[in-house]
């Protein structure tokens, strides 16, 4: 199909029936990295729970290859090919790292051929495979999350805040892999704060201030904006 593969409308949405996100809109491409980024606080997490259908808008829409998906459901939107990775990774730390990967192909049975294609991009995983999740460190859960996620073959990976937790130098290693995955053409969309590593990685972004998109443009565009240096790379 023609047109972008997600398109955000006019979101609202939030708790208790006060809106955190008003009036957002944007849109993702085919094979395009998206960041949105933001300080702590900005809506970034409540845009990405409405996208995935964890939460739902109280106006606008929300279209995944050209079709309406606002209030499909997140196990719906999963099948239509939308993979989300919280903040918090959720995983399930009583069970094996396999077992975990395993659960991200359901209800298909896990193929050996996608299981195969994370071991290759998050070797550590291999090693630990019998591991249980929650005695491995915070890095290697992100990779676990990151890894769960791509079990179901996605058409497109949304991730809020890859790096929460992380070292600098697992934060490095962690975009490191999300640039393997763009280069075999998988589109992504992230939100984070750590702002230099997610312009490094994408292709253009949108500013999320007080639950309103403040900037958009392109990652350079962004990079070189007085505001977002000042704000968000620490250049006066």
């Amino acid at each position: 199909m023609s047109g972008p593969l997600l398109a955000v409308r006019g979101i609202h949405a939030g708790y208790l029936g006060q809106d955190v996100v008003e009036d957002v809109s944007l849109e993702v491409g085919r094979g395009e990295v998206i960041a949105v980024i933001g300080s702590n606080g900005a809506g970034k997490t409540t845009l990405f729970r409405t996208i995935c259908g964890l939460m739902r808008a109280s106006a606008g829409t929300v279209e995944l290859d050209g079709a309406d998906v606002s209030r499909s459901g997140a196990h719906r939107i999963k099948r239509a090919g939308m993979a989300y990775v919280p903040a918090e990774r959720h995983l399930f730390g009583g069970m094996s790292v396999v077992d975990n990967l395993a659960l991200g192909a359901y209800p298909a049975r896990p193929a050996s051929e996608r299981l195969e294609l994370v071991f290759r991009l998050f070797p550590r995983l291999r090693e630990r495979v019998r591991q249980r999740a929650g005695s491995m460190s915070g890095g290697e859960q992100q990779m676990l999350a990151v890894g769960r996620a791509l079990m179901a073959e996605p058409t497109l990976l949304v991730l809020d805040e890859p790096t929460t937790g992380l070292a600098p130098k697992l934060a490095a290693e962690a975009y490191h892999a999300l640039a393997t995955l763009r280069e075999q053409g998988l589109t992504i969309l992230v939100a984070e704060q750590q702002v230099p590593l997610a312009l490094d990685l994408a292709d253009r972004g949108y500013v999320l201030e007080n639950g309103r998109i403040q900037l958009a443009g392109t990652a350079d565009e962004l990079a070189r904006n007085d505001d977002v240096r000042r704000a968000y790379l620490g250049i006066a």
